[in-house]
C-alpha cells in the first residue's frame, strides 16, 4: 500500500497526533515553520573588542578550566572577577550558571541563566545554551511548561540538544514510543 493510502485513512485527530510526534514544535510554536533552525546556523556571537572583554574572557576560560577540575570554589570566585571585568557578558553568567549547578546551587543558577538569556539579545549561540541550561533545571523542578518553552526557543536558534529534549517530554510520542515497545515484545 502507498504510505498516501494510508496516511489519508487516518482521521484528523490520528494525523495531528502523529504531526505533533513527528514534529514537536509545530504543536505549541507556529513560528518554527518560519524559521528553520538550519537557517539561523550561520549566526554567531560577536562581542565588543575591547581590552575589558579580553580579559573577562581570559578569567573565563580560566573559570571553566577550575571547574572541569572540581575546583568549584575557586572557579566561582573566578568568574566573579569576569564579571567585575566586564559585567554584561553573558557567557560569563551562562558558564558560571554551570559551575552553580555543579555546586547544587540551583537557584542560584537559575538567576544566573536568566540574566544570561536577558544579556544574549545579539547573541544566538550563548542564548540557546543558557535556554537548554534553564530548561534543563526546569526539568529537574518537573515545571516541563517552562522546560518546553525554553527548549522550543532554544530549538528555533538551531539546537539539537533542545530538538531531543522536545521530543523526550512530548507525551505523545512517549505513549507511541510505550506502544511501540509493547508491540515488538509482544511480537519477540
Amino acid at each position: 500500500m502507498p504510505q498516501n493510502f494510508t496516511r489519508n485513512c487516518l482521521s484528523a485527530h490520528d494525523q495531528l497526533v502523529l504531526d505533533s510526534i513527528f514534529n514537536p514544535l509545530e504543536l505549541t510554536s507556529s513560528v518554527a515553520q518560519v524559521i528553520q533552525p538550519e537557517s539561523r546556523a550561520d549566526l554567531v556571537d560577536i562581542e565588543a573588542d575591547s581590552a575589558e572583554v579580553h580579559q573577562s574572557k581570559a578569567l573565563e576560560v580560566s573559570a571553566i578550566k577550575l571547574a572541569e577540575e572540581g575546583q568549584l570554589s575557586e572557579a566561582l570566585q573566578v568568574f566573579e572577577q569576569a564579571l567585575n571585568v566586564a559585567p554584561t557578558r553573558a557567557s560569563v553568567y551562562n558558564n558560571r550558571a554551570q559551575a552553580l549547578r555543579l555546586a547544587n546551587r540551583d537557584e542560584d543558577a537559575l538567576a544566573d541563566l536568566n540574566k544570561a538569556i536577558e544579556l544574549a539579545i545579539e547573541l544566538p549561540r550563548t542564548k540557546s545554551t543558557a535556554l537548554c541550561q534553564r530548561g534543563v533545571l526546569y526539568r529537574k523542578q518537573n515545571n516541563l511548561d517552562a522546560a518546553r518553552k525554553d527548549f522550543e526557543a532554544a530549538a528555533l536558534l538551531g539546537s539539537s540538544f533542545a530538538k531531543t529534549q522536545l521530543v523526550e517530554i512530548n507525551p505523545f510520542a512517549a505513549l507511541c514510543n510505550q506502544m511501540l515497545r509493547q508491540a515488538f515484545d509482544q511480537l519477540k
